[in-house]
């Protein structure tokens, strides 16, 4: 989450096999792409002596950054074991960076602040990728809330509202700090067309992995670990076809939390469903500042397919108060499973959701404020109010979940919308097990797929206290305490593979 302050006519769901083999043929025609291209060039790194006979179409380089400066579309830069001190920007497309062990290759940031802050890994608006097998830590921003801090950064263009590349794909990576003001692990924002498998990442105060600033994503997270952060995962106005699957969310302050948001990382709003509604359009405010407007979605009824989708993870035990957070990750509310504010058309499903103090799923309207002028003379704050509408929530076991207490503790707390439309519109909350109360109660009998509304816990404003306790107690941690570093990961199994033939050290 960047900040809390940070007509639809299919009538079934997409089957789950046409999603994941859409997405494999998105990775494997970029990976021909890139191939084809190829020159069969291969750059190490080495911080030994290159060895006596060297290959046709090998060099040998000192830093990462030389070898990638080096190399040519359809190229390879192979990383030998080492630590290497050094900031790593890419601007080049259709290329491979990997790593020849995901333990023993270290990007090291050292904890080091700088003014402007500093960043492991940078991909700036370059397509095609790939970044694999490596360990990044320990880069981390200027200030609790300053600038650089993000270890792996697909960046299509941070802020301009716009997306500027595509063609992000990253294998087998460790992101971690050990400090207090590590910002994001593996990040990509303003790109689409991207996939992660078997990552970690720990100890970031905004959140562990981050996808932002695509309407229509279509990005896969498959196999993740995310524990020890602020957040698990965060997306602001990320949807479309985005899938989180098989993933572990553990030990975060708060697990998994997509999010709508203005004006930051636009276009809003994140919209899950699989044929929605265009994003608002960009208004540059009185300030300066980048704002959005345009209609909110709208659904009329539950039967819509989705395609942002949460499924088959575990999601447990997010209930850590003392770990790093900065300004934006703090202002939310803490101890969910699954955080939704401001979210239209997501797919919640097949997940174990236990443990977690406050909710399993917390769901709830995301006010975001901003300037607009009027016709006198002064400018005055006006308020877009991104409700909850569309999702469903269906055939999770949930467990052990709202043991802190709390007016609305328990598995589940849907609140729609209080300052907006004041309803909850067309979400599904169905199948699903619970051990613990759910909010408003019978939500899946009385109040359940068959409506169009679902009406907000106590009326809705006992739900807004309620979320600001959370908040508060969140922003007034007890104590913050950095986070030790993790256990050795797997290692890619074949880091040869795919290497032209003679060319891998």
């Amino acid at each position: 989450m960047h900040s809390i302050r940070s007509a639809f006519g299919r009538v079934s769901l997409l089957p789950r096999t046409a999603t994941v083999v859409a997405l494999a043929a998105l990775t494997l025609g970029a990976a021909a792409s890139v191939a084809s291209a190829s020159s069969r060039q291969v750059n190490i790194v080495s911080q030994g002596e290159p060895p006596a006979t060297i290959p046709k179409h090998v060099t040998y380089f000192k830093t990462i950054q030389t070898a990638i400066n080096a190399v040519k579309p359809g190229g390879w830069v192979l990383i030998e074991p080492g630590v290497y001190d050094e900031e790593v920007k890419v601007t080049k497309s259709n290329i491979f960076i990997r790593g020849m062990n995901r333990n023993e290759v270290i990007v090291d940031g050292q904890e080091e602040k700088v003014p402007g802050g500093r960043n492991g890994i940078e991909v700036y608006k370059a397509n095609n990728v790939w970044i694999e097998n490596l360990t990044v830590r320990n880069f981390e921003r200027e200030s609790l809330n300053g600038a650089g801090g993000n270890e792996i950064w697909w960046n299509g263009g941070a802020e301009s509202g716009k997306v500027g590349a595509h063609g992000w794909y990253g294998n087998y990576l460790t992101a971690y700090d050990t400090g207090l003001d590590g910002g994001y692990g593996i990040f990509t924002g303003n790109e689409t067309e991207g996939e992660w498998n078997n990552i970690y990442a720990s100890g970031f105060n905004d959140s562990g992995i981050y996808i932002g600033a695509c309407p229509e994503c279509k990005a896969r997270v498959n196999h993740a670990t995310m524990e020890y952060n602020a957040l698990g995962y965060s997306g602001s106005n990320s949807g479309g076809n985005l899938i989180i699957e098989n993933s572990v969310f553990s030990h975060n302050t708060t697990g998994i939390a997509p999010n709508s948001e203005n004006p930051g990382d636009g276009p809003p709003p994140q919209n899950g469903a699989c044929e929605h509604s265009k994003p608002l359009h960009r208004h540059i405010g009185p300030d300066g500042q980048t704002n959005w407007r345009g209609p909110l979605p709208e659904f009329t009824s539950t039967e819509f397919a989705h395609c942002t989708i949460i499924r088959d993870d575990v999601i447990s035990d997010n209930n850590d108060l003392n770990l790093p957070a900065n300004t934006s990750a703090a202002a939310a509310p803490w101890g969910a499973g699954v955080e939704l504010p401001g979210d239209y058309g997501d797919l919640i499903e097949h997940n174990t959701i236990t443990g977690n103090p406050s909710d399993g799923v917390l769901a709830f309207e995301y006010p975001n404020p901003y300037q607009e002028p009027k016709q006198e003379e002064e400018d005055h704050v006006a308020t877009i109010d991104f409700q909850n509408a569309g999702n469903k929530v269906v055939d999770n076991t949930f467990s052990g979940n709202g043991y802190l207490g709390g007016a609305y503790a328990g598995d589940v707390a849907f609140e729609g919308g209080v300052f907006g439309t004041q309803t909850s519109t067309n979400n599904c909350i169905s199948d699903n097990t619970y051990e613990d109360a759910v909010y408003p109660a019978d939500i899946e009998g009385t109040w359940g797929c068959q409506n169009k509304t679902t009406p907000n816990p106590g009326g809705g404003l006992p739900f807004v206290i309620y979320l600001l306790e959370l908040q508060a107690e969140s922003e007034n941690r007890p104590s913050v305490e950095p986070v030790a570093a993790p256990p050795a990961q797997p290692t890619m199994p074949e880091p040869c593979e795919g290497v032209p033939a003679g060319e891998c050290p």
